[in-house]
C-alpha cells in the first residue's frame, strides 16, 4: 500500500464529487428528509417514533451511500477514468481505499447531520450516548459504501447497479428486526439475519436506545459492521478488474 497514492486518489474523487450538487445532496439530505418525513408520520406517537427512528438513523445512510457510491464508481469505470488509473504504478489496494476514504469523507459528514437533526431537531429520546449513535450511523455509512465499491464491479450500467438493491439491500431491511423481532421469526429467517450486517447495526442502536452503558452486545455489534466493511473492502479490491470492457 502507498499512503500518498491513496490520498490522491481519494483527493481527485472528492474534487470531481464537488462539482455534482446533486450528488452531495442526495448524500447529505435524503436521509434527514426521510428522518423528518417519518417524524411526522408518527406525529400522534412519538414512542413509535423512538423505537423505529433510531434504526432508520443507520438504515438511511448506509442505503444513500450504496447508491451513490456504486454509481459514481461505475461512471469512472464506463468512461476510462478507472481503466487510466489502474494503468498508472496504483495498486488495487490503494485504488479501493481511496475511494473508500473520499466516501467515507462524506460518510462522516452524512452520519453527523441525520445524527444532530436526530437528536436536536426531532428530539429523539434514547438512553445511552449520543457519540453512540453517531458511531453506528457512520459505520452504516462507511459499510453501504463498501458495498456500493463492491457491486460496481459487476454492474454494467446504472440500472443494473439498482437491480442489486432486491437481492443485497432489502433482504437486509425485512430481516434486520424493524418491522418484527428478530427471535420472532421463522428458524430458518432468524437464521439468515444472524449473518446480515444491517441486523446487528439495528441491534446496536437499539442497544443505545435502551442502555445507558456500553454493553457487551453493543461492542460485539460495532465489531460486526466495522468487520463486514472491511471484509467487503477487501473483496471490492480483489474483485477490481484492469479493463473496464
Amino acid at each position: 500500500m502507498n499512503t500518498r497514492r491513496t490520498l490522491a486518489t481519494a483527493r481527485r474523487v472528492l474534487h470531481q464529487l464537488g462539482h455534482d450538487r446533486r450528488t452531495i445532496a442526495l448524500l447529505l439530505f435524503v436521509p434527514v428528509l426521510l428522518l423528518v418525513l417519518l417524524y411526522h408520520v408518527f406525529d400522534a406517537d412519538r414512542r413509535a417514533f423512538d423505537g423505529i427512528g433510531a434504526s432508520l438513523l443507520g438504515i438511511f445512510p448506509l442505503i444513500t451511500m450504496f447508491l451513490v457510491t456504486s454509481i459514481a464508481t461505475l461512471r469512472e469505470r464506463t468512461s476510462g477514468t478507472l481503466e487510466r488509473l489502474l494503468a498508472m504504478p496504483l495498486g488495487k489496494g490503494d485504488l479501493i481505499l481511496g475511494y473508500a476514504l473520499a466516501f467515507g469523507v462524506l460518510a462522516v459528514a452524512q452520519a453527523a447531520l441525520a445524527t444532530g437533526v436526530a437528536i436536536w431537531l426531532l428530539d429523539l429520546d434514547f438512553a445511552g450516548s449520543p457519540w453512540l449513535l453517531l458511531l453506528i450511523a457512520l459505520l452504516d455509512a462507511l459499510f453501504g459504501t463498501a458495498l456500493g465499491l463492491f457491486v460496481s464491479a459487476f454492474a454494467a450500467t446504472e440500472f443494473q447497479v439498482v437491480q442489486f438493491m432486491p437481492a443485497l439491500i432489502f433482504p437486509q431491511i425485512l430481516l434486520c428486526g424493524l418491522f418484527a423481532p428478530r427471535d420472532s421469526m421463522q428458524p430458518v429467517l432468524e437464521a439468515v439475519s444472524n449473518v446480515l450486517p444491517m441486523s446487528y447495526a439495528v441491534d446496536g442502536m437499539n442497544e443505545v436506545l435502551r442502555s445507558t452503558d456500553v454493553t457487551g452486545d453493543f461492542l460485539r455489534d460495532v465489531a460486526v459492521v466495522a468487520g463486514s466493511a472491511a471484509l467487503v473492502l477487501v473483496l471490492g479490491a480483489v474483485t477490481l478488474r484492469r479493463r473496464t470492457a
